[in-house]
């Protein structure tokens, strides 16, 4: 018998998120035939329900691929793995969990901490991938990540960068970075885990967690200023989010004074009067 929590993925949520994992792969061309796609579950929410999403598609997509789940523990408790692998067993997802010591690492670093492991992570990801005969990693960003780094982006670091449907690696040859979730809004998400009472593990960054607060109780998380920012501006403007989104497919250059291009930086004045 077919895993109920699944067949919701077909039934109440087909349009929401079943619908928008399929019209990504296929607007951004995502997946080709005979790919192998190593499928990176962090324990959360999202990379949880894309693998899902990725059983559903070996077996129905268009499409012809094999899929490996990995998960990576970089330095888990051992309540945190355990809720890992107890949703694993719950969604029936078959899935390779290895470790390493990036926490470890990370500890003891006293930089840009948060730079530092997700490049770690990724690195882990990638050479286990290569190592299983896997040409892609498949991370579980979603329409409300890519509306949040965006301005992440623009407010804290002085850029504006976006987050791509694909991309290849610089630094492991023949291996591609893909984001199925693209068009599928965090909400989306929440609701299916509640619908079918599933918890799974916050963020697992020990960093993020003990700075959560101040003394006053103040977030330190930027992400969630940025979230509630977007709550305001909401209540104004329903349709926020999808204009942002939208602008980010519409990106008219001729009307920047500069931007970056393969590591160079370029002005309008370089052809201004041409």
């Amino acid at each position: 018998m077919e895993n109920a929590i699944r067949k919701t993925l077909t039934g109440e949520y087909r349009h929401t998120l079943w619908g928008n994992f399929v019209k990504a792969i296929d607007r951004y061309q995502l997946l080709s035939d005979g790919d192998r796609v190593a499928v990176c579950i962090s324990g959360g929410k999202d990379s949880m329900l894309m693998a899902l999403l990725f059983q559903l598609y070996a077996e129905y997509g268009e499409k012809k691929i094999e899929v490996r789940n990995l998960v990576m523990d970089p330095g888990y408790g051992p309540k945190t793995r355990e809720r890992i692998e107890s949703n694993l067993s719950l969604l029936d997802l078959d899935a390779e969990i290895f470790s390493s010591d990036i926490f470890e690492i990370t500890d003891s670093y006293s930089g840009k901490m948060c730079y530092l492991c997700a490049k770690m992570r990724r690195g882990c990801l990638y050479r286990k991938a290569r190592d299983l005969g896997c040409n892609k990693i498949a991370l579980g960003h979603h329409y409300n990540d890519v509306i949040e780094t965006t301005l992440l982006g623009m407010f804290y670091a002085s850029k504006l960068e976006a987050m791509i449907p694909k991309r290849h690696s610089d630094n492991y040859e023949g291996m591609e970075l893909v984001r199925p979730m693209y068009l599928i809004h965090e909400e989306d998400i929440i609701s299916w885990a509640e619908f079918n009472g599933l918890e799974f593990i916050p963020c697992s960054c020990r960093f993020s967690q003990l700075s959560e607060l101040d003394y006053e109780g103040r977030s330190y998380s930027k992400r969630k200023e940025i979230k509630e920012l977007l709550r305001r501006l909401r209540e104004d403007n329903p349709d926020i989010e999808k204009s942002i989104f939208n602008s980010l497919h519409k990106v008219c250059l001729e009307t920047f004074p500069g931007w970056k291009s393969e590591g160079q930086y370029h002005s309008f004045l370089e052809d201004y009067d041409k």
